[in-house]
């Protein structure tokens, strides 16, 4: 019998951003989407664990809210959040190299896959980042087309082109 995952989570508003944040007891495991809703997060959970159980947990996220609302208004580059993020040996050596990425910086999708010495592997790394759990805490936007253009993100593309402007805007 498998053991109940049990997830906390509360909602950012600030502004025009709407987002689900929810952690486990070891760290930060889902930043959603802008207007996303409890089902994102919902359907994220049912892809990685056999059970779970949501638990709302405002003040239990307090700070991980904070750090992000400093983030989200230009007073705050980088983040000190303990993470919890569930993925392939591959995926993780990927979410560590977009951590590398300087705020205002962008890379492509080659220079990431050069990064992590799997030059070969450019569609992988594609995949890898979309499946990316902590929107803006590793943040998948600095990531563009080999062309500079906006390309694929699981907040889709309005989130990703107002990350960018907002970094821009250092």
């Amino acid at each position: 019998m498998s053991e109940i995952k049990q997830i906390y989570w509360s909602q950012l508003n600030f502004l025009e951003w709407q987002l689900i944040v929810a952690t486990t007891e070891n760290g930060l495991c889902f930043i959603g989407s802008n207007q996303g809703t409890i089902t994102e997060l919902e359907k994220w959970m049912r892809k990685r664990y056999a059970e779970f159980k949501l638990i709302q947990a405002d003040i239990k996220l307090a700070s991980v809210l904070e750090s992000l609302t400093d983030y989200l208004a230009g007073k705050q580059r980088d983040f000190k959040i303990k993470v919890d993020i569930v993925g392939t040996d591959f995926q993780k050596d990927v979410w560590e190299s977009l951590k590398a990425i300087p705020y205002g910086e962008t890379r492509n999708y080659s220079m990431i896959a050069d990064s992590i010495e799997r030059p070969k592997a450019v569609r992988a790394v594609g995949t890898a980042i979309g499946a990316n759990p902590l929107l803006i805490i590793v943040p998948c936007h600095r990531v563009l087309g080999k062309n500079k253009r906006l390309t694929g993100y699981r907040g889709g593309l309005a989130m990703k082109e107002r990350l960018i402007a907002l970094e821009s805007a250092k």
